[in-house]
């Protein structure tokens, strides 16, 4: 019900029901009003809508009264409305209301500005059903839109155009630059394209006198031959062949220049040898190129050498050398050493040493040995790389055989690299320091180890003689007459000092000094000169029981040369010396690198409480305290260690360096006196002879400051990296030592890599903690009116707890003399080469 409030009393009082009018197309409804008298002036009128029938969708309405009505009082007022939905229906009833409201609030004069307002928003209100109502009106009405695209449809500018063209060229060009034959299919598109377009129209012009198989045969001839052209009648055909035999020597010029490039990049690739698989077995793997290389490589070629001697080889030797840097450098490096190789062929191959893909191509699973070298200089460095090269060894199946010998700088990452399963892994301590130091101690130690480091001459051996197992180890060592036993690899773990009733295993092998064996088997001779080859069960039994019956006198030949020596007491804790903890010394050490740490720490292993280590060089002291600090460096025990800032190849520095360490000693007091010096790292490193050259001046101007303080040296040493100089120096200057430790570690590294167990032996031997070699008096074994043979004087050694390996006569060294029994004419100016775990005094008997 619609009910509108009118404030005329005059009118009637109620409408009767209107009866239907309907107009062609249209359909009316009458509607039932009232009208409702109040009050003059505040009567309002309500008008009252009936919706007869809902089905009904539009209403119309007539504001004319029918004549006909009953009541002459009353009006018909007759609406007609459009046929809307229901809620525009709802939509018109509240712009009804909002009229009347507006009407109330001029009636009541509430101001021009309420009157504006209101006729503001029924506007809006109408404006806003009629537009959403009606057809079609989301075309006028912005809010019923529909979400435009904001599609760009402007041309892009000539800036865009550029940049998209350097893109799309630079795309290109690092397709190219991954491969070459990129551009090579490029060229054959274009050709392509152009000899079908150039069909397409030849065929336009002679659709009625050729087929396109033709057409497009003859544009290919246009390309392939310029002179085609040539032939043809009409001037467009002239004009297209012309282009298409410009673009054909275009393309085979273009063609040509890319094949040939793409030759020179997979030559490159060759040259390189990064994705060139090797075909090699037993080949040797040498993985980073440092100062080492130069001697491993030459100790490799000796070995074989002495293999093709004995004829355990036949062939030439292949070495695979593979590091990180540009082969060209590789091979330059290679070239200067490959003139003396005559026995060894050296590849180079540039690659990651830390990709397994790398070892891979490198048939690693078939390889002799893998050597790995140190490329850095500081340790940690050095162990990081050593590490990641073996974990990419690790996936390559079938490498359980093949030895990988490992250079480290610690005993801890030897126990590291070990535990990696699936690899059988050799690390080798480098030990550069503890060998330069022991060197540095004892004239002539240097030499010894060159010998035994030489393929040449007697060497280390750890053979396995299982056709003797049941035998004493007293029975074995006295056998060999070729041969020095030195003691018995078992598990892993070499003993020098085994006793002679100790039984020899099937698993046992024996360490011995002599030639390198290979194939060939040592000549063993026994009490009844029972040779190798005549060795039965039989005779086995007989030099058991042999062993067994022990000459008579043995225990009085024991006690005669018991009192012939000089007994040692039980070992101590430090290793210096026989009877006290070490003798003390002051050492002049002129120079400084990181490794200057571990030799001072060697120098506290065998120097006695109240000796000095005084290190001059032009480090500043801030840098050699980040030094210790970085390097974790123990607490010493027996040395004081000075430092001092100045240049070493300065005079007056090194006048008053030497000055200021004589008089730090007691008056009367005599402190044996060394002056030591060693290399830069950088410049051994970067220029190896000018380091030389440096530490040559340096121990030449620090002997010539000593003759004239008249100060009294026991040992000038100098690190020299080439043996050839060291030479010339020490003939100049018979009281100079040199000591190439570098070469002497490398050659330790390549022995260990011709035969693995010599690791544990060498280990060892250049530990403090273990035996080393000692150039002994002569007159701790021996009386001045004696004249004892090489056997004799290894069964006093042997009472010593020590193995006697040769000895040194008028400044000649003999290792392993043969015959081993007859009587030597050895003075009080000799000594003897023994395997010993203390140093001890050297006294001489009278």
């Amino acid at each position: 019900m619609l009910i509108l409030h009118n404030s005329h009393p005059w009118m009637p009082a109620k409408i009767q029901n209107l009866s239907k009018i309907s107009r062609s197309k249209r359909e009316s409804i009458p509607f039932p009003c009232s009208w409702i008298h109040s009050s003059t002036l505040r009567a309002n009128t309500m008008f009252k809508i009936y919706r007869e029938k809902p089905k009904f969708n539009r209403i119309k309405a007539s504001n004319k009264m029918d004549s006909e009505m009953k009541d002459p009082e009353s009006r018909f007022l007759k609406v007609k409305l459009p046929n809307y939905p229901q809620v525009h229906q709802t939509k018109i009833i509240m712009a009804a209301l909002a009229s009347c409201l507006i009407v109330r609030l001029i009636q009541e004069h509430h101001g021009k500005m309420v009157v504006v307002g209101l006729r503001y928003i029924f506007l809006h209100v109408v404006q806003s059903f009629a537009a959403t109502s009606l057809p079609f009106a989301c075309i006028s009405n912005s809010l019923d839109k529909p979400t435009p695209l904001q599609l760009d449809v402007s041309l892009p500018s000539l800036h865009d155009i550029k940049w998209n063209f350097s893109r799309l060229m630079y795309l290109f060009n690092i397709q190219l630059e991954r491969n070459i034959s990129v551009f090579l299919i490029v060229l054959l598109g274009a050709c392509f394209s152009f000899v079908f377009i150039g069909g397409l129209l030849f065929y336009k012009y002679r659709r009625n006198t050729q087929s396109f198989e033709d057409c497009l045969w003859e544009a290919w001839a246009c390309l392939c031959s310029s002179s085609t052209h040539l032939k043809q009648r009409t001037r467009v055909e002239r004009v297209i062949g012309f282009v298409l035999a410009i673009w054909g020597i275009l393309f085979y010029s273009r063609l040509l220049g890319t094949m040939t490039e793409q030759f020179r990049h997979n030559m490159q690739k060759l040259r390189e040898g990064v994705q060139v698989q090797v075909l090699e077995s037993d080949h040797i793997i040498i993985c980073g190129v440092n100062s080492h290389l130069t001697f491993i490589l030459k100790q490799l070629n000796k070995y074989h050498e002495f293999s093709v001697r004995l004829g355990t080889a036949t062939t030439r030797q292949r070495i695979l050398l593979l590091s990180d840097i540009p082969r060209k450098q590789i091979d330059k490096t290679v070239d200067h050493i490959a003139k003396d190789l005559h026995h060894i062929d050296v590849l180079t191959k540039s690659c990651s040493l830390s990709l397994t893909k790398s070892f891979q191509r490198a048939a690693a699973n078939k390889a002799r040995a893998i050597i790995i070298l140190p490329t850095k200089g500081d340790r940690y460095g050095v162990d990081t790389d050593a590490f990641l090269s073996v974990l990419a060894l690790q996936p390559i199946a079938d490498m359980e055989s093949v030895p990988a010998i490992v250079e480290v700088s610690s005993s801890n990452t030897c126990e590291l690299l070990k535990s990696i399963s699936g690899l059988k892994i050799r690390p080798v301590e480098n030990m550069t320091s503890k060998l330069f130091v022991q060197c540095s101690r004892q004239k002539g130690l240097v030499k010894i180890y060159r010998h035994l480091l030489n393929y040449r001459k007697n060497v280390f051996n750890v053979s396995s003689f299982p056709h003797l197992a049941g035998l004493k180890y007293g029975q074995l060592r006295i056998g060999f007459q070729e041969a020095v036993v030195c003691g018995l690899f078992r598990k892993g773990k070499v003993n020098f000092h085994p006793m002679d009733n100790e039984i020899l295993e099937e698993d046992d092998k024996v360490v011995f000094i002599g030639p390198v064996s290979g194939k060939k088997k040592t000549q063993i001779s026994y009490f009844s000169s029972i040779k190798e080859g005549e060795l039965d069960t039989h005779n086995l039994q007989v030099l058991k029981e042999i062993g067994e019956e022990a000459p008579h006198n043995a225990l009085q030949m024991a006690k005669s040369r018991l009192d012939k020596i000089v007994k040692r007491p039980a070992k101590q804790d430090s290793k210096g010396s026989d009877s006290s903890v070490g003798p003390k010394e002051c050492i002049l050490l002129l120079g400084w690198r990181s490794d200057v740490v571990e030799m001072v720490e060697e120098y506290d292993n065998y120097l006695g409480p109240g000796s000095v280590v005084e290190i001059l060089s032009d480090v500043p002291i801030e840098e050699r305290e980040r030094t210790y600090k970085f390097s974790g460096c123990r607490k010493l025990k027996n040395v004081k260690v000075i430092h001092k800032v100045g240049n070493p190849r300065n005079y007056d520095n090194l006048k008053e360096t030497i000055e200021h360490t004589q008089k730090s000693h007691k008056k009367g007091e005599e402190v044996p006196f060394s002056v030591v010096v060693i290399s830069d790292r950088e410049w051994l490193l970067e220029d190896p002879l000018g380091a030389d050259k440096q530490s040559a001046f340096s121990l030449l101007l620090a002997e010539s400051i000593c003759e004239k303080l008249d100060v009294k040296v026991q040992n000038l040493v100098a690190e020299i990296v080439d043996s050839k100089l060291g030479k010339q120096i020490t003939r100049i200057k018979p009281a100079l030592t040199y000591i190439a430790a570098e070469e002497i570690m490398s050659l330790v590294t390549a022995q260990v890599a011709e035969n693995s167990e010599l690791n544990a032996v060498w280990k060892d031997i250049l530990d403090a903690d273990g035996d080393e070699i000692y150039v002994k008096d002569i007159g701790l074994y021996m009386k001045d009116d004696e004249h004892l043979s090489f056997y004799e004087l290894s069964e006093r050694a042997r009472l010593r707890r020590e193995v006697a390996i040769g000895y040194v006569k008028n400044n000649k060294k003999v290792i392993n003399p043969i015959p081993k029994s007859e009587p030597l004419s050895l003075e009080v100016t000799d000594s003897l080469i023994v395997i010993s775990e203390l140093e001890g005094e050297q006294p001489i008997l009278l």
